[in-house]
């Protein structure tokens, strides 16, 4: 199931539950794991694993590895589901109940993830439990097709579920194409044919039992979705490429030796403008002044000047910069954004975006890095492995 701004909600979750229930026995053989020690052995484990988790773990192209430290260090971010998850393990939990403990951390966690994603993505109130039920009723649409599509093996069940007796192949399996051809009242009657989700005690689904409204709301919201990324997003990825191929030659045209001037090049004339630095910045991390720049930062509605303002702002001497020199200015931007947050005290204002007073957005920052998101997601990750694999060599030296 595909949603806006969701990411753990396709087949390859059960990949990414696995890889992290795996890792995690290993890493809470150290005795009295903190948080912070957990995602650094977690971490290390993640990137040690074997290149088969390199595979898709969703449509939109994030490995099952890249979904499984991204989950990760979302972790460290909400230490509040630690601090639940340690309280409900026992003392002398075995493998068994470990690795049960960890996948129904990580089974909340990613609905927790999704539904903030999905309100950034369309502006409507989300709950985590809400992604469940979006999640219950596409599963819903699966079974009652393929109790459809075999419907002479199940003819009281489908007969049920229509509300009628089956004799002959009804027409509604074939007119049920899709979860927008799937009926709110199906869904209720196959609960009730076989004590589904919305049929027993839980209270999970209480907003939905004897709603067929709702439910309609809800199969119709899955299924807009369905039919917008059909595709699988192949027109804006078309568009990014096309983007990036167009920066490519733009710079290529740029760097290559100038053979005739019958004009002045206003832009070149910019490149070469000198930069009045304080004599006390030490150039350890590179300072890229690209004239394209204010275009870029202008396709994602940040001022003029913001990522030459916001080179100029960076203590380039901090060891964090110099760790991260080789990756440019958003990834570290990324990387800040996810191990702190959006907003602290300690960010200069040339790094935030002026409407938001925050850290520029993933989003932005991967157009200002002209890569893709996924990309952008997969170089932050790694620079944060690295700084902690640094932090834990400079603490043993």
């Amino acid at each position: 199931m595909r949603l806006p701004g969701t990411r753990y909600q396709e087949h390859g979750w059960e990949q990414v539950r696995k890889l992290l229930g795996q890792c995690s026995l290993g890493a809470f053989a150290a005795p009295a794991l903190c948080l912070d020690a957990y995602v650094e052995q977690m971490s290390a484990a993640l990137y040690r694993v074997g290149s088969r988790f390199d595979g898709p773990g969703n449509s939109y192209g994030d490995s099952v590895r890249d979904l499984a430290l991204t989950l990760l260090y979302e972790l460290q971010a909400r230490p509040g589901d630690w601090d639940e998850f340690q309280a409900s393990l026992p003392v002398d939990a075995g493998e068994a109940l470990l690795r049960k403990k960890v996948n129904d951390m990580y089974a909340t966690l990613r609905d927790k993830v999704d539904s903030d994603n999905y309100q950034v993505a369309c502006g409507r109130a989300c709950s985590p439990n809400r992604i469940y039920a979006y999640r219950m009723l596409d599963t819903a649409y699966h079974e009652i097709a393929r109790l459809f599509a075999d419907w002479r093996s199940h003819a009281l069940q489908v007969g049920a579920i229509l509300g009628r007796e089956v004799l002959a192949a009804p027409i509604e399996v074939r007119q049920m194409t899709s979860i927008a051809g799937c009926r709110p009242e199906w869904v209720l009657r196959w609960s009730a044919s076989c004590g589904g989700p919305l049929h027993t005690r839980s209270k999970r689904f209480e907003a939905l039992k004897d709603n067929p409204a709702k439910i309609g709301v809800m199969l119709a919201e899955i299924a807009e979705y369905e039919a917008l990324s059909a595709n699988r997003d192949a027109d804006w990825r078309l568009d990014a490429g096309e983007a990036t191929d167009w920066l490519d030659d733009y710079w290529r045209v740029l760097a290559a030796p100038e053979q005739t001037a019958p004009a002045p090049d206003r832009i070149l004339e910019a490149r070469q403008e000198p930069i009045d630095l304080p004599m006390d910045v030490v150039d350890t991390v590179p300072l890229v002044l690209d004239p394209a720049s204010d275009a870029v930062a202008a396709s994602v509605a940040l001022p003029p000047g913001f990522i030459q303002m916001a080179q100029l702002a960076e203590d380039r001497h901090s060891w964090a910069a110099r760790m991260m020199m080789d990756d440019g200015l958003p990834v570290r931007l990324a990387v800040y954004l996810k191990l702190t947050g959006p907003e602290d005290d300690v960010y200069p204002d040339a790094w935030c975006d002026p409407a938001t007073r925050a850290l520029p957005t993933m989003q932005q920052l991967a157009v200002l890095a002209g890569v893709s998101l996924p990309t952008l997601r997969k170089r932050r990750d790694a620079a944060i492995a690295r700084l902690m694999q640094a932090a834990r060599e400079k603490e043993t030296t």
